[in-house]
């Protein structure tokens, strides 16, 4: 019985591994930065037209660029199954994240995001065809959670005012992240994971802009109010974490299994808090540095057991 966590068109030609490796490396450091660059975003720009106008310049440049290069216009079903990934990892995952970074620090918000693999063993468990987790990706999900917790430890006092609602609307990204990820890995198999991945950004990007209006963003976006640091970062966003990261990660869940690839989430956190170090002033001390060791120490338990 062929193994339902494999893509067949992996299993058949399966990449190199230095391509893979150079992959994961590319969502754990991209990814990482990504939580302080939509904190700067949103100090001048509102968190849905932020996200949205991201992922739609993004999925256009990717479409266009994949079209001049002979790659075949996606099918009816390639869209429609498009839509759906879009509204779970885009609008859900990313556009609950902007929303919430008007109220929390990146750091934080990074550390919340760090449950992320927890959610997708639990719910690899619960749909089908119901794969429970074995004893060591239960250990390593455990010592991972433990090392977010630590991590989140010496700077506890740094949320004192933080909303109640924007903690429950990371949560509900998380859930939202992993659901579209599953389906992303189980739908569209064969086809190209990168033309995928710009219909899923100019239709979460459309939704996030279509949020955006609902919620009267527009009368409080004013051009010429944007600072300099805020339109730096959505540039940066839109060409390190949409086209590079966003389009590696669709990619990503074709050639390896989504417990592996979730594992960014526990170095997310730690690339989180060392350019806080480093751009923003922010303390980094021996627990830290010890919780970055335990999280790293859960990366290759999972890695190894989701081979």
């Amino acid at each position: 019985m062929e193994n339902p966590r494999t893509d067949p068109a992996t299993k058949a030609h399966p990449p190199p591994r230095a391509l893979v490796v150079l992959g994961f490396a590319t969502i754990y450091l991209v990814w990482g930065s990504t939580y302080l660059g939509i904190r700067w975003a949103v100090e001048s720009i509102p968190p849905f037209l932020m996200g949205g106008s991201r992922f739609v310049v993004g999925g256009v440049l990717l479409h266009l660029f994949l079209r001049a290069r002979g790659r075949p216009a996606p099918t009816w079903v390639q869209v429609r199954e498009g839509v759906l990934v879009g509204a779970l990892l885009l609008l859900g995952g990313n556009g609950l994240v902007n929303w919430a970074e008007q109220y929390l620090p990146s750091g934080l918000t990074a550390l919340v995001i760090g449950c992320t693999p927890l959610v997708f063993v639990l719910l690899e468990w619960l749909l089908p065809p119901h794969r429970r987790p074995g004893v060591g990706t239960a250990c390593g999900l455990a010592l991972g959670t433990g090392g977010i917790a630590l991590l989140q430890w010496p700077g506890a006092g740094q949320g004192g005012g933080v909303r109640l609602g924007a903690l429950v609307a990371i949560l509900v990204a998380s859930v939202s992240w992993a659901l579209g990820s599953l389906y992303s890995k189980r739908s569209q198999r064969g086809g190209d994971p990168f033309m995928a991945a710009s219909v899923q950004m100019m239709a979460g990007g459309m939704m996030q802009l279509l949020v955006g209006t609902a919620l009267g963003e527009w009368p409080r976006f004013a051009l010429e109010a944007v600072t300099l640091r805020s339109a730096l970062a959505w540039g940066y966003l839109v060409v390190a974490g949409s086209l590079i990261a966003f389009g590696t990660y669709i990619w990503l869940l074709r050639a390896s299994t989504p417990a592996r690839v979730a594992t960014y989430a526990y170095v997310n956190p730690v690339i989180a808090v060392l350019l806080g170090w480093a751009l923003a002033g922010e303390a980094v001390t021996a627990p830290m540095l010890g919780a970055a060791a335990v999280i790293v120490t859960a990366v290759i338990i999972i890695t190894r057991q989701n081979k």
